[in-house]
C-alpha cells in the first residue's frame, strides 16, 4: 500500500540532453545522417516509466537555452513533471552524438561545463519536498560522473530520501569517457551503498569489478549494500535478487536496430510497476518486454513503448532478450 504523502512514484535525477543519432547512409559513401532527438539516461528513465502510467518528476539543471525549452517541452507532453527544474543562464544544455557499427553503439559527448553539471547541494533546497513525497528516487552511473557538484548533490540527494521513506533506485550506467576508472569504482560502490535496488549490467560490473559470473555480481552488490538487484544480461535477460532467493527472468528475442536507451528503458519499466505494487520478479518481467520493444527503432527516446505495447508482448508466447 503507497503512504498517503507519496504524491510521485519516482523522481529521477540527472542529465538530460539533446541527441543527434546516426541513421544508415542511403548510399556508402555518402556522409550519415543524424537524426536529432533528446536523451540523457534518468530523463529517458522517467520517460518511460509515465508511458507506463507513473506519475513522474525530473531534477536537473538546464541552460536558459533553445535547446533547454525543447526539453521542458518535451517532458511536458511526456507528463513528466518539470517544476523541478532549474534554469542555469549561465551555462548551456548539453548534447551528445551516437554513431553505430559492427561492433554496436558509441557515444560522442558535447557537454563540459553544461548547466546540469553545475548542479550543487544547495539544489536540494528546491528538490527536497518532491523526494520526500516520492515513492522511488532514481539516479544513476552518469549523475555521479558529470562533475564532482553533481556527485556530492546525487549523494546528498540519496541520503535525503533514504531518510524520508523514499527507495533509491541506482543503475550504475558506466561511461569511462566521463571519469576515470579509480574513480568511478569509488562513487558507484558508495552509489550502491547507498540505493535500495541496484541495476547493474554485466559488462558494467566486470570493468567495475573484474567480475564476470553473474553470482558473483549478486553476492557483491547485497555485500555493499544493496537490498534488491536486477543485474542486466542483454540476450539472456535479467537475473533478480531480492536478497533472500534469486530468479532468472527472460526476456525476448528481437531484432535489434539500436539499443541506445535500452537499460533506461529498462529502469524505467521496472519502477513503474513496483510503484503499482508488483513484486521484483514480475515488475522485471514487464521490464524485460519493455526494453526489447524499444531496441527496435532508432534513439533513445522515441520507441520508449507504452503500456498496451509491453502487455501485447508480455501475452504472447517468447524467449530469448535485450534488456
Amino acid at each position: 500500500m503507497t503512504h498517503p504523502s507519496k504524491i510521485l512514484d519516482i523522481v529521477a535525477l540527472g542529465e538530460a540532453m539533446v541527441e543527434f543519432n546516426q541513421r544508415p547512409a542511403s548510399i556508402a559513401d555518402e556522409a550519415p545522417l543524424y537524426l536529432q532527438g533528446f536523451g540523457g539516461d534518468t530523463s529517458n528513465a522517467a520517460i518511460a516509466a509515465a508511458r507506463a502510467g507513473a506519475r513522474v518528476a525530473y531534477l536537473t539543471r538546464l541552460g536558459l537555452d533553445r535547446w533547454g525549452d525543447r526539453l521542458m517541452d518535451l517532458w511536458q507532453r511526456e507528463n513528466v513533471a518539470t517544476n523541478t527544474v532549474l534554469r542555469d543562464s549561465q551555462a548551456s544544455t548539453g548534447m551528445y552524438f551516437v554513431s553505430h557499427d559492427a561492433q554496436g553503439h558509441h557515444f560522442s559527448y558535447a557537454r563540459a561545463g553544461s548547466a546540469a553539471s553545475r548542479m550543487q547541494a544547495q539544489d536540494l533546497a528546491y528538490w527536497a519536498e518532491p523526494i520526500a513525497h516520492s515513492q522511488w528516487l532514481h539516479l544513476s552511473g552518469i549523475s555521479l560522473a558529470i562533475s564532482a557538484s553533481a556527485c556530492d548533490t546525487a549523494f546528498a540527494a540519496m541520503a535525503h530520501a533514504r531518510s524520508n521513506g523514499t527507495r533509491v533506485a541506482f543503475d550504475s550506467n558506466l561511461r569511462l569517457l566521463l571519469w576515470p576508472l579509480a574513480r568511478a569504482q569509488a562513487c558507484i560502490r558508495q552509489g550502491v551503498s547507498l540505493c535500495d535496488l541496484y541495476l547493474p549490467s554485466l559488462e558494467d560490473m566486470t570493468s567495475l569489478t573484474g567480475l564476470t559470473q553473474a553470482q558473483d555480481i549478486i553476492a557483491w552488490s547485497h555485500a555493499q549494500g544493496a537490498a534488491q538487484v536486477v543485474l542486466k544480461l542483454g540476450a539472456d535477460g535479467s537475473l533478480a535478487s531480492d536478497g533472500q532467493s534469486q530468479r532468472q527472468v527472460p526476456g525476448h528475442a528481437v531484432q535489434a536496430v539500436d539499443a541506445t536507451g535500452a537499460g533506461d528503458c529498462f529502469a524505467g519499466n521496472l519502477l513503474a510497476r513496483l510503484s503499482a505494487g508488483d513484486d521484483l520478479w514480475t515488475a522485471t518481467a514487464y521490464a524485460n518486454a519493455a526494453a526489447a520493444l524499444s531496441v527496435q527503432g532508432y534513439g533513445a527516446v522515441a520507441p520508449l513503448p507504452r503500456r498496451e505495447a509491453v502487455l501485447k508482448v508480455l501475452n504472447a508466447p517468447s524467449k530469448g532478450t535485450a534488456a
